[in-house]
């Protein structure tokens, strides 16, 4: 059992760090409203830290799970950020969807003060994470990843290094573009098939037995059909994940004209009030009145 870290218990990071205490690690958590990490403590085997630096003092594994390149910077940097508090020889794993670039800059600055840095940013949404089943794409060394999967096997059903730094920052980015073009696919085919007076549900029943199967269909089809999106991967964090994979995209010379076009379709969604939506929440802009 290892003594591990936990920064940032949102919908992923609190579930996350309560499997962390399930499997018997000694865990303190860190959370930017003090409140979030109370309750998570009232609730799991760990205790609180006063500060990230705090959190990570005597921490062998330290997990990151926070919002964007900003939040990172600001709990790994500083005089209470994670770098200050963490002992050589520790292992750093950022669970956030953010740029390759700053998980290349936060390897860098770890490596200096003899810090192993994983970039591991997961896929499975709220469920994946309250179930322990995450998928998680790893980027950094093999002898950091060695010491860090272990831990992460907490709450992952699928751990695997990719590459160096950022390896994992840009699988995450291949999963997002394919997921975006998976549901709006999904929603333009559930619009037609109403549009043509089908029972779209009866539809779905038969198409995902064949080729046209995939886990958007299986998971979201239904509620798409029912039009519940109070639930999932919102429509806001898309959208910041896919300004992300499109500014990678510009940087290697690649053209994206799908997630190009499907992030504008859901700034349509955004404008619609349905920023907390889940993703699957395309098919509102196409039905709308």
């Amino acid at each position: 059992m290892a003594r591990v870290a936990f920064v940032g218990l949102g919908v992923m990071g609190f579930p996350m760090a309560g499997h962390l205490a399930k499997a018997g690690h000694q865990v303190t958590v860190w959370n930017r409203t003090r409140a979030r990490a109370d309750a998570w403590a009232a609730k799991h085997s760990g205790t609180v830290a006063p500060t990230p630096a705090a959190a990570g003092a005597a921490a062998d594994v330290a997990m990151i799970c926070v919002g964007n390149d900003d939040d990172l910077r600001a709990v790994v940097y500083g005089d209470d950020g994670l770098l200050a508090g963490l002992k050589r020889g520790a292992i750093l794993v950022d669970h956030t969807t953010a740029s390759a670039d700053v998980a290349r800059e936060i390897a860098g600055k770890a490596h200096e003060k003899g810090v192993g840095f994983l970039d591991a940013p997961v896929s499975g949404g709220q469920a994946g994470a309250e179930n322990g089943v995450l998928t998680v794409m790893v980027g950094g060394q093999g002898a950091d990843f060695a010491t860090a999967e272990p831990v992460i096997r907490a709450y992952a059903r699928m751990v695997q290094l990719l590459g160096p730094a950022g390896s994992g920052q840009l699988a995450k980015m291949v999963n997002q573009l394919c997921i975006a073009g998976l549901v709006q696919g999904l929603a333009e085919g559930l619009a037609f098939a109403r549009a043509a007076g089908l029972d779209a549900k009866a539809v779905v029943d038969v198409i995902s037995k064949g080729a046209a199967q995939s886990w958007q269909m299986e998971n979201r089809a239904k509620t798409m059909i029912e039009g519940k999106f109070d639930f999932g991967f919102a429509v806001d964090w898309m959208r910041k994940d896919l300004g992300i994979c499109l500014n990678e995209a510009r940087r290697i010379g690649v053209t994206l004209p799908v997630a190009a076009l499907v992030d504008q379709f859901y700034g349509e969604v955004q404008a619609m009030g349905g920023n907390r939506w889940d993703t699957s929440s395309l098919i509102a802009r196409l039905e709308r009145k």
